[in-house]
């Protein structure tokens, strides 16, 4: 079986399910990817443990984390876990700011060496951010 990098979704509860319904939709098959959301009532220290446990389950091929939004709980929550697991070794990358275009490109090249996916991924991120009045507004 060829070498795929883990997704993983960490976000606002409901927003990675959305995503993730999204894809499905979109690519006509489950993806493979794993959603991890945050709450309001979330222990913040339970759910780094979580995650870092997550993160560090069969890693061998890499992962990419997507989140939200920078600076906040999700990114927060995602950047102490993702230390740790790099600590251990686990190589992983993680990006913000987090759209479709994204998480599409993301399961559509997943088998790139994970840098190689984390660059792919945020330059399809501007790529997908287009000024489209000059299509309605000729």
């Amino acid at each position: 079986m060829p070498e795929v990098v883990r997704i993983i979704l960490v976000m606002h509860a409901p927003l990675g399910q959305a995503f993730a319904a999204c894809a499905e939709h979109i690519l006509g098959r489950k993806p493979m990817l794993s959603v991890f959301e945050m709450k309001p009532d979330d222990s913040i220290d339970e759910r780094v443990d979580q995650l870092y446990s997550l993160l560090v389950e069969p890693a061998e091929d890499g992962v990419l984390v997507l989140c939200d939004i920078y600076g906040a709980t999700p990114f927060n929550i995602a950047s102490r876990a993702l230390k740790k697991a790099l600590a251990r070794g686990v190589i992983g990358h993680m990006i913000t700011g987090t759209n479709l275009c994204m998480i599409l490109k993301a399961l559509t090249d997943q088998q790139e060496a994970p840098a190689d996916l984390s660059e792919k991924v945020r330059l399809g991120a501007m790529k997908g951010i287009v000024n489209a009045d000059c299509t309605l507004f000729p």
